[in-house]
């Protein structure tokens, strides 16, 4: 990013300050009038240049659309909003209804992949993968509707409980993997379905 001239930080200035006082963007002849341009075309230029230099942004078509870019602006990522459904033990599995509880929002670059419609969230309880550096109160990000491979981790449903564990097959049967000697492995009797697949962990600190 080019760095603006003295008269061109006055002009943003002007702008940010007109902002910020709850009134609209000036017309490039109130920005003419302000600094005493002799015409409204020495304004336009200043913009123009404030524009390409990544600093200012304007709709195209619009009177008074002038708004400021953060410097930081153009270096960021998409963001993308997750759907954070409750919590789910990473210990004994355990009877609950997920809810969703709100959002929770995502750099894409920082996750390492793009969320889609099968995406969401949820806060960790329990210590039984900890082998796996996924602590009590992380944030893990799911796939649904995603076949699980051998030692992936997984959002579970084992004989109608929720849990969170490493996926395993053995001997053409699957259970899942506690990653805490502390913590026994879970066979099902009857079920084992898996509800998403790990993709990401957020950890707030």
């Amino acid at each position: 990013m080019r760095v603006a001239t003295k008269i061109q930080n006055r002009v943003l200035s002007f702008i940010e300050n007109e902002l910020r006082s709850g009134r609209p963007a000036p017309t490039h002849r109130e920005i003419a009038d302000h600094f005493g341009f002799s015409s409204t075309r020495a304004a336009a230029c200043h913009l123009a240049a404030l524009k390409k230099k990544g600093l200012l942004e304007a709709e195209a078509g619009k009177a008074r659309a002038l708004r400021l870019v953060a410097p930081l602006q153009k270096l960021r990522s998409l963001i993308v909003d997750v759907p954070l459904y409750g919590s789910i033990p990473a210990g004994f599995g355990e009877l609950r209804e997920q809810q969703a509880e709100g959002c929770i929002s995502v750099d894409v670059e920082s996750i390492g992949f793009t969320p889609g419609k099968n995406t969401f969230a949820l806060r960790v309880t329990g210590e039984s993968m900890i082998g796996k550096h996924i602590c009590d109160g992380d944030i893990v990000i799911l796939e649904k509707d995603t076949e699980p491979h051998n030692e992936q981790i997984v959002a579970a449903l084992i004989d109608g409980a929720s849990t969170l564990k490493t996926f395993v097959v053995k001997n053409g049967k699957s259970f899942l993997r506690a990653e805490n000697p502390k913590f026994p492995n879970l066979v099902p009797w009857e079920e084992l379905m898996v509800q998403g697949v790990f993709k990401a962990l957020i950890r707030r600190a």
